[in-house]
């Protein structure tokens, strides 16, 4: 039987509109203000690993890692793509999340940004606060939306099989966007008409949940396991828009930096062209950095175990077996074609840097003040060590990039405390760390 636990909609939904909000730097504050820019993190998860062929099958040039450690590696033919920009980025070999060798493999999303123990959590939780959301707390008061939260299919999912990489401070995941329009709209169409309906419309919503609970109660029938964890994942959705509201609410009456938007494709969707639809979503979050609209975003790019309209990319580019299946392939022709999917990754990720370079600040490029995260929960088939990661940007902050750095079986949460450090948050642990970085691209 499950425990009578009575949910009160109060302690979950809780407005923040005592929340101080700074203003942006505006060019009348003058040059020692604007000479400040902002501190921005960006992470880009792909599900299932990345391509390490069996040495066996001599191609060795298609491993996702260089094959050379050290600054005197070469960019393997899946990564070629991102070579233009080698002084500006590193791979991290090494890495693992010490939980992730002890849970479920198809956790490994889930616990990707935050080093959780879902193999044991803690009573009455399953996860906890993610890198990016750890990050948008310290940030949100210098912006209109303290987190944009993407993934290829909207929502949460469910638990092993999420289909969001962020997660609140009370490890309860982050719904996730997967509509270019419906990002466009939030980040640059706010008014006072726009924020008046969607602040209608969530009062509807939390006045059906309060129905539905005060049902529960009169009927003496609470909810079951599973209703009362997608009632709990509704409520921190409201939460999430109320918040949301309020922060935009604050911000109306400044103006948005000028842009030319004139390249978006607002209409592309998961279901036509992959690529299209990945260059949507990178440029809205490229503009959204140069408006400094938000600085903390998470984009998950696949889904794990085959979930989602993802899995079928490969087939759309032109490959012969979905996402999943080529990441177990065995054979060499299996393995050549996820190594081809990795390359087809790596050209989207060389157009949003490449994006981010455009863009500029008063002391560099967007890129030189973003650190961008590329990588996975698993290697190849489900291994949770040596997690395939990449580290863009930062070159403004502290980041020496240009090399493969490898440190067998370090914690994960380490290089995420390093990440803190970067952008200027004095963290003195995240998760499971042991400590920052040591002797590698992060300053100490």
């Amino acid at each position: 039987m499950y425990p009578r636990t009575k949910i009160h909609r109060r302690t979950v939904l809780r407005g923040i509109a005592g929340a101080t909000l700074c203003l942006p730097a505006l060019e009348i504050m003058g040059e020692e203000v604007r000479g400040i820019s902002p501190r921005r993190f960006c992470a880009i998860y792909t599900a299932n690993g990345m391509s390490l062929p069996n040495p066996e099958h001599g191609i060795d040039e298609w491993r996702w890692f260089p094959v050379t450690q050290g600054p005197d590696f070469e960019f393997g033919k899946s990564t070629e793509p991102l070579s233009p920009w080698r002084s500006s980025l590193s791979f991290m070999g090494g890495l693992y999340h010490p939980n992730g060798t002890k849970a479920d493999p198809h956790v490994c999303s889930d616990m990707w940004l935050t080093g959780a123990p879902l193999h044991n959590p803690k009573p009455g939780t399953y996860n906890s606060v993610s890198l990016d959301q750890v990050i948008a707390q310290h940030t949100k008061q210098h912006c209109r939306q303290p987190s944009l939260v993407l993934s290829i299919d909207a929502g949460v999912g469910f638990l092993s099989r999420t289909g969001t990489i962020s997660y609140n401070a009370e490890g309860k995941p982050i719904p996730a966007e997967n509509s270019p329009r419906r990002v466009f709209e939030r980040l640059f169409q706010s008014s006072q008409a726009s924020l008046s309906a969607q602040r209608d419309l969530l009062k509807k919503r939390v006045r059906l949940v309060d129905a539905v609970l005060e049902n529960s109660r009169l009927l003496n029938n609470q909810l079951g396991q599973s209703d009362r964890e997608r009632m709990d994942q509704y409520l921190t959705s409201l939460n999430e828009i109320e918040s949301r509201l309020i922060a935009s609410e604050r911000w109306i009456d400044i103006p948005i930096r000028q842009q030319d938007r004139s390249h978006l494709q607002l209409d592309a969707s998961p279901e036509g062209e992959p690529s299209q639809y990945y260059r949507s979503m990178f440029d809205l979050i490229a503009l959204a950095f140069d408006a400094d609209l938000t600085r903390s975003v998470a984009f998950m790019l696949n889904r794990e175990d085959g979930m989602g309209i993802s899995d079928t990319f490969p087939l759309k580019i032109g490959l012969s077996r979905t996402h999943h299946n080529l990441s177990h392939a065995g054979d060499k022709e299996g393995q050549l074609e996820f190594a081809k999917y990795d390359l087809f990754l790596s050209q989207q990720i060389a157009g949003f840097l490449s994006r981010l370079t455009t863009y500029q600040d008063a002391d560099g490029s967007v890129l030189d003040n973003s650190i961008v995260l590329f990588g996975s929960g698993a290697s190849t088939t489900h291994n949770p060590n040596n997690l395939p990661t990449l580290i863009a940007g930062g070159g403004k902050l502290g980041l020496k990039h240009g090399t493969y750095w490898h440190r067998d079986n370090t914690p994960m949460s380490n290089m995420y405390l390093s990440v803190l450090h970067a952008l200027g948050i004095p963290a003195s642990a995240f998760a499971d760390s042991t400590g920052p970085l040591k002797d590698s691209i992060f300053a100490v």
